[in-house]
């Protein structure tokens, strides 16, 4: 199989000592072949298998390129699309270290760039979704030169941003998420999570799209195994601690690249005002689409998606104007409101980080109950006393 090895890196440990981190390997697949470089970083929890619409529809391909063909720049080649697809630490093929200082978007972007230089990639389309996509934005704050466009899907700015918003129905997906023991109680919670009920309801043949689906999952969850505990614990590390500084949205938003956001109207796992938000600190090179689905609306909606991952593609070659390419109204404009009064805005901006708090207090309160009632229920069947008929007396 395709590995990549990452340079060891010092890593911190307790006490401020440091210590190497261990070789990690890092699996990939290539699809296609061309001189435009596509590389795809999948979620939380996800592999490179997820990205399969997006693979078909821009490469036309769904088997792997042969390990042995040669991965260098083939800028020569007749006009086509190459994509490299990989599984993120913690995940998959990939290595599982096993401290969660070993996962972070900024060391995670570095694995994604010590892949591009193992396939010979001087510079690529970069799209990412959820936790991917904080990792491609890193990777584009870092090294935007490597950058020929950014795709962000379902994306959010990390850390409290990553708590979907607080209700019954989010809480009762929390709960069995918690529960969850077997890759049938995870497959059946996934569907939920990732796609909108009017999607999972839709009509296949003689079933439902949900049941087709179901088997989908029971078959990888089954075939690739639950994740880690090390994996689970690394990568949600990595989605708390993320976060782009002004200067790092500055870098991005200078750039000169192309920035695409879709996201699904109905996620309930990454909100759309965080996206919105995001957007409009990246003007003017960021375009945003809304698409109706959920948080895997890659897989909803693939038409729509891949066609406008396309467009920012063409319009990347045809060096179209920045300002042509976003649809968001001018900052100009959308800032002379806040012009106005500053001190009003001000008093929002303090209030929404209170309420951001809160919102974090109280999902955690939340859990510390759960985690609590569970032990009570345990602790009650170890010592409700058994029953002794009379004849045993």
């Amino acid at each position: 199989m395709p590995y990549c090895v990452v340079t060891a890196a010092a890593a911190a440990v307790a006490g401020g000592a440091h210590a190497q981190e261990e070789e990690v390997r890092i699996f990939y697949q290539r699809y296609g072949q061309g001189a435009t470089k596509v590389l795809l970083i999948i979620g939380f929890a996800g592999t490179y298998e997820s990205w399969g619409p997006q693979v078909k529809g821009l490469t036309g391909a769904i088997e792997p390129v042969d390990e042995e063909a040669p991965a260098g720049d083939d800028s020569g080649a007749a006009e086509g699309v190459e994509v490299c697809c990989f599984d993120n630490r913690g995940m998959g093929h990939s290595s599982v270290p096993e401290q969660k200082s070993q996962y972070t978007t900024a060391i995670m972007a570095k694995d994604a760039l010590a892949l591009m230089d193992h396939l010979g990639w001087r510079k690529a389309h970069v799209f990412g979704h959820s936790m991917g996509s904080m990792i491609a934005s890193k990777l584009a704050a870092m090294a935007p030169d490597r950058v020929a466009s950014l795709a962000l899907l379902n994306t959010t700015g990390g850390g409290y941003q990553c708590i979907p918003k607080v209700d019954w129905h989010t809480i009762s997906l929390a709960c069995r998420f918690l529960r969850a023991r077997t890759p049938e109680q995870r497959a059946i919670l996934d569907l939920e999570v990732h796609y909108t009920k009017e999607y999972l309801e839709e009509a296949v043949g003689s079933s439902t799209r949900r049941q087709m689906l179901y088997q989908e999952y029971l078959k990888g969850l089954s075939s690739g195994g639950m994740q880690s505990r090390h994996g689970f614990e690394g990568q949600l590390n990595a989605c708390w601690t993320h976060k782009l500084s002004t200067k790092e949205l500055d870098r991005i938003r200078l750039a000169g690249f192309f920035v695409l956001i879709i996201h699904g109207r109905d996620d309930v796992i990454a909100q759309l005002y965080y996206a919105r938000r995001l957007a409009e600190k990246l003007q003017p090179a960021a375009k945003l689409v809304e698409l109706h689905g959920g948080h895997l609306v890659s897989h909803e909606r693939p038409a729509e998606v891949n066609m406008s991952l396309m467009e920012m593609i063409k319009a990347s070659k045809s060096n179209t104007d920045l300002e042509e390419w976003s649809n968001l109204p001018k900052k100009s404009d959308a800032g002379s409101l806040r012009k106005r009064d500053g001190d009003g805005v001000n008093y929002l901006i303090v209030t929404y980080n209170l309420l951001g708090k809160l919102h974090l207090i109280l999902l955690f309160l939340f859990g510390v109950f759960h985690v609590i009632l569970e032990h009570a229920r345990t602790a009650l069947r170890v010592l409700k006393p058994a029953r002794v008929s009379a004849s045993t007396l």
